[in-house]
């Protein structure tokens, strides 16, 4: 276990305790002074305090659309040694799941039933995770050696893949202009980070040194290298062929993790928590399938909408992200839960609960009622 520092000797745990009191988020929810006063000596091995962890939802109060987290993990070991206060965060986030659950993984996409959306309302499809290479502090906490390491033992797995997965990877400090242009054209680039999630948390530091983009000749499975996590895998394309999807997301997946287990490395995992990724929201599968649907006519009515979407355990967004609105009624539909259900079971439900909004958006154009559609 590391050092704490040496102010935390000085002074009491209630000279410390953040004012929390304007604050929420699920951060400020589960911590107690009582809490803080437990762990605020506890140190990973690699030095990641409570402090750290808590960081980024004290600078950060809230979301106007969405319950944030408010906090981070610095390691893998961050989710055992500050367990008093994660277990009840990740517990509010994924809807009960308790510290004695078991998390359940499968990518076996040949159980996918459906998947072909209509794409007179289904703009595009994509699904994405998230994967931490084990030994390597996460991003909040990595030294600079840590996240070229993960660049590298990332970029030589990448460059072992074949066939319809073989591309070439992009790091962003050696950029030309016109590949950068081209990125930003096809939604691939990620920018420095601007949220308070990561620039609290010190997920910006040395930006851009190792962080870059991987993706295949035809652009449609993508690997984001040191952002938010280690690693983000990404399968997109445009229309509704969400089961094809899928299919190349898990093919791929499992792909990239043979080559980087053939290395030496590994991903960090666990049987409770699935998954390890930097925000405890991502813990599980770290999956969020979405499509971009158009449903103007359901979209009229928010208040109901709202309460179709939390009923069939989806989320809506903006299609330009989360701190975007809608346009012209197209929403970013993805699945709610990541935690305790598996990645068929999750983008199953993004299927079927798109299929029923277009059949109910259906009805709306032609002024039909929807009320024996909306799920109980």
């Amino acid at each position: 276990m590391g050092e704490i520092k040496a102010a935390y000797k000085k002074f009491t745990a209630k000279d410390d305790f953040p004012d929390l009191s304007t604050h929420n988020n699920y951060m400020a929810k589960a911590l107690t002074p009582e809490i803080y006063e437990k762990l605020r000596g506890q140190v990973t091995k690699n030095g990641f305090t409570l402090d750290d962890v808590i960081q980024t939802g004290v600078d950060n109060p809230g979301h106007p659309f969405i319950m944030t987290v408010g906090c981070v993990a610095g390691d893998e070991e961050s989710y055992e040694v500050f367990a008093d206060l994660l277990d009840p965060v990740i517990e509010m986030r994924h809807n009960g799941y308790k510290k004695t659950d078991k998390h359940k993984t499968d990518l076996d996409f040949t159980k996918i039933k459906g998947g072909k959306l209509d794409e007179n309302y289904v703009l595009s499809s994509r699904v994405r995770t998230g994967r931490s290479i084990k030994g390597f502090s996460l991003p909040p906490h990595c030294t600079r050696a840590e996240r070229r390491g993960v660049e590298k033992a990332v970029v030589d797995a990448l460059n072992n893949l074949d066939g319809e997965f073989k591309g070439k990877y992009y790091p962003l400090d050696k950029m030309t202009e016109a590949e950068q242009e081209q990125l930003i054209e096809d939604h691939f680039l990620f920018d420095k980070p601007v949220s308070p999630l990561l620039t609290c948390a010190g997920m910006a530091r040395d930006w851009p040194d190792a962080r870059g983009i991987w993706h295949n000749e035809k652009k449609n499975f993508l690997v984001w290298i040191n952002e938010e996590d280690h690693t983000r895998v990404i399968s997109m394309q445009k229309g509704g062929d969400m089961a094809a999807v899928f299919e190349r997301f898990c093919t791929g997946l499992n792909k990239v993790e043979q080559l980087i287990k053939g290395a030496g490395h590994g991903f960090m995992w666990s049987e409770h928590l699935g998954y390890i990724l930097t925000c405890p929201s991502n813990l599980g599968t770290g999956l969020r399938g979405g499509v971009h649907l158009k449903i103007p006519e359901l979209s009229k009515d928010e208040e109901r909408l709202d309460g179709i979407l939390k009923k069939l355990r989806l989320q809506k967004r903006g299609t330009g992200g989360v701190d975007t609105a809608s346009v012209g009624g197209t929403f970013d539909i993805s699945n709610a839960d990541r935690l305790g259900k598996s990645e068929v079971e999750q983008v199953q439900a993004v299927i079927d609960g798109v299929q029923l909004m277009i059949e109910m958006e259906k009805r709306l154009e032609k002024g039909e009622s929807i009320d024996d559609l909306i799920p109980k």
